[in-house]
């Protein structure tokens, strides 16, 4: 079973920013799709509660580690501690079911796909969000996979009989740092002229990472801080998947 916590969790800090703007947007975009009974799988931050909770009769929310206590407080909220998958709740409890940049981090990601169809009811949907991997910089070791756009579909389509493939993507001003965030990803991983990174047990590479991963955006923040800084949510857009997209959205329906 696959732990719904990594160091990689997307926060506020400034240099996140290209992260987070994005990530929040992907709430929103799912607010606009969820009603009645709604169980999200990894809670995270927490930051998508107060976007998504005035859209659901009931929000069901569940990670390892819980989030700040104001902000589950709300009447129609309530958090569980769990490990996915399984999940513990009987088949069809919920209307939609939303889980954002945690199918990356699970091993049986077929047994994951179960689960969710199993608690939605007939006509509900699931609305999951992943990175593309065709625009991935580095291997990620907390990533146990990452997904293309037909591989994803693929993996939905063994459960789901409606599956509408949909990606994030980026206007200019993100299209520029994310070349600023290439050029300084290659600075680093020159040096690694055994490809470690793809030889090594992910084990072994989740600290190294997470150290230069957090040492790259502090950088990119510093050289780019007017850039950095101005990525807003609506920089970023829901339209049809193509490779180009930063992030998977998709929705799967029962």
């Amino acid at each position: 079973m696959a732990k719904i916590n990594t160091a990689e969790r997307v926060s506020a800090e400034a240099s996140d920013n290209f992260v987070f703007q994005r990530s929040l947007l992907a709430y929103h975009a799912a607010a606009e799709r969820i009603a009645g009974e709604v169980l999200e799988i990894g809670t995270g931050a927490g930051y998508g509660i107060e976007v998504v909770a005035p859209q659901a009769r009931r929000f069901v929310t569940i990670d390892k580690h819980a989030p700040a206590p104001e902000l589950l407080d709300h009447a129609n909220v309530e958090f569980r501690r769990a490990v996915v998958p399984p999940l513990d709740f009987p088949g069809e409890s919920f209307d939609c079911v939303i889980s954002f940049q945690v199918i990356e981090h699970i091993k049986r990601d077929a047994f994951f796909v179960r689960e969710v169809y199993r608690v939605l009811r007939p006509g509900g949907r699931f609305i999951v969000t992943t990175p593309n991997a065709p625009m991935s910089l580095t291997r990620n070791p907390w990533h146990v996979r990452e997904y293309t756009p037909e591989q994803l579909r693929r993996l939905l389509a063994t459960r789901f009989s409606e599956v509408e493939t949909l990606g994030v993507f980026g206007n200019k001003k993100v299209m520029d740092y994310y070349e600023e965030n290439r050029r300084s990803v290659e600075r680093f991983t020159r040096f690694d002229i055994l490809d470690l990174q793809h030889r090594l047990p992910r084990w072994m590479l989740q600290l190294p990472y997470d150290i230069l991963n957090r040492m790259n955006r502090r950088k990119l923040l510093e050289k780019n801080t007017g850039l950095t800084t101005s990525i807003r949510m609506d920089d970023y857009a829901v339209e049809p998947v193509d490779d180009k997209c930063f992030d998977l959205f998709y929705v799967a329906t029962k």
